[in-house]
């Protein structure tokens, strides 16, 4: 009961810490953005189901979600982390075991004190700690501290990982769909050929067209399949890269959009710059590392001072296994232990420099990550407000050119142009409508683009229901 007071007392003077204060730091950003755009939704506040209202892309989004391999071993390191952090808190409290043993001994009649051979025996049951640390100067509570923070990474690095597949895999749906929506255009455009063709063979047979607009109508054909071809590789290739980002086959009875006018994506706010800092989850990441390297510098600090262990146990000894419980067979230990760094060749002062050097590294790390993050909002806004411009030109061009071919194909029946001018505004009109189809996709992905660069869509909840996490 005397060394009770003592035992409370060095546990009371714990709170001693020399882990640094932590501020968050200043950083200068070199890219940003001044408006917020109030009339859309905010990005971090958008689910991914919210973004899209194509079902067949939410339907492979979540089919990605539970079976792509790097999301699950994303999942695994924040349970290895989080484990980690539960083995070293634990290491602030005592560990108490209950121990017993027992030795019979028979000693030989040369050591015998009595001259013949004696057997001895002593039973044991004690329960009690072992060299529990003192925690006097926060080494403990820094190395708790630090894993604490290094798990927290890793679940914002699992978020990034999930919030770039979920891009991904709309990038990659939105490429087949545009190469979906390519193949048809050269189906028709090849059926266009094929009939003209027909009707120039037709009209050489009269004696009408000359043999050179019926080899220009047959290369005119030739080129179409050759297109056809391209796209039949393409929308293969699409497929397949769909496929290994979701890592499981895609279901029998799904089926892409038509067209890309089907894939509606919502338009999100870029929201204030600061907002970034705390929404984006590889900028989260980055600053856990940081104040997971700034913990470390208490650690190696607490290494110069003492460290003290307690050993402590109480419970039943006796020389007779039938009377261990039996009264005044009662035992107990108390041995506490102090360990003072006296010379250690330099080791520990190195120890705190990389410490520091650490936490330097991490904080040009965090800089960095800001400034990436910055970087790819500014082009995600400047690829978005181009391609919406790119787009209203590209569908207003596709209108003259449409015209152009009618006006072309009806003056080459009626005989009053020749087939090369027919030719020229079929080209035209295809090309611009392949370049349409190629200016909605660019629009489409630069969407899902600004909202990955913004940080939505990383809730914990996949079922499409509202849900806010503390970063």
């Amino acid at each position: 009961m005397r060394v009770l007071p003592l035992t409370l007392s060095l546990v009371l003077l714990g709170g001693c810490s020399l882990m640094p204060d932590y501020q968050r730091p200043d950083v200068t950003t070199i890219n940003g953005w001044e408006r917020s755009e109030q009339s859309a939704a905010a990005a971090a506040d958008t689910h991914w189901q919210a973004l899209f209202a194509d079902p067949a892309l939410t339907r492979v989004i979540r089919l990605g979600l539970d079976h792509n391999p790097d999301l699950r071993s994303a999942l695994l390191n924040v349970e290895r982390y989080r484990a980690q952090y539960r083995i070293q808190r634990a290491d602030l409290l005592p560990t108490l075991a209950l121990d017993g043993s027992g030795t019979r001994q028979r000693v030989p009649d040369e050591l015998s004190q009595s001259g013949e051979a004696t057997i001895s025996s002593q039973y044991s049951a004690t329960v009690g700690l072992t060299a529990w640390e003192l925690d006097l100067f926060g080494r403990v509570r820094s190395l708790k501290e630090q894993a604490l923070q290094t798990y927290l990474a890793q679940e914002q690095t699992r978020r990034s990982v999930q919030l770039t597949l979920v891009a991904s895999i709309a990038n990659a749906y939105l490429d087949w769909v545009a190469d979906r929506e390519q193949l048809t255009l050269a189906e028709q455009t090849r059926q266009i050929e094929a009939d003209n063709l027909a009707l120039v063979r037709k009209r050489y047979e009269l004696g009408v067209a000359s043999e050179l607009e019926l080899a220009q109508a047959e290369a005119a054909l030739e080129d179409a399949e050759v297109t056809l071809s391209r796209y039949r590789r393409l929308t293969a290739l699409d497929r397949n890269a769909l496929t290994l980002l979701v890592g499981a086959p895609l279901p029998a009875d799904w089926q892409p959009s038509a067209t890309l006018a089907d894939t509606r994506i919502a338009d999100v706010s870029p929201g204030l710059p600061s907002e970034l800092l705390t929404r984006r989850p590889d900028i989260l990441a980055a600053e856990h590392q940081l104040r997971a390297a700034n913990a470390s510098i208490g650690a190696a600090r607490a290494a110069f001072f003492p460290s003290i262990s307690l050993t402590a146990n109480a419970g039943s000894l006796s020389g007779e296994l039938n009377n261990l419980f039996a009264s005044g067979s009662g035992t107990w230990l108390f041995s506490p232990s102090i360990s003072l760094p006296i010379f250690s060749g330099g080791r520990l002062s190195a120890q705190l420099d990389v410490a520091e050097v650490d936490r330097d590294l991490a904080l040009t790390q965090y800089e960095q990550a800001i400034q990436n993050a910055f970087t790819d909002v500014a082009n995600a806004l400047a690829n978005r407000d181009g391609y919406v411009d790119q787009l209203a030109s590209q569908e207003r061009a596709m209108s003259a050119y449409q015209r152009y071919f009618s006006i072309a194909d009806q003056r080459y029946r009626n005989g009053i142009d020749s087939m090369l001018t027919r030719l020229d505004a079929q080209r035209n009109l295809v090309a611009s409508q392949q370049a349409t189809i190629d200016a909605r996709l660019a629009l489409a992905q630069a969407k899902v683009d600004l909202y990955r660069a913004l940080g939505g869509g990383w809730q914990a909840d996949d079922t499409g229901a509202e849900a806010t996490e503390t970063p």
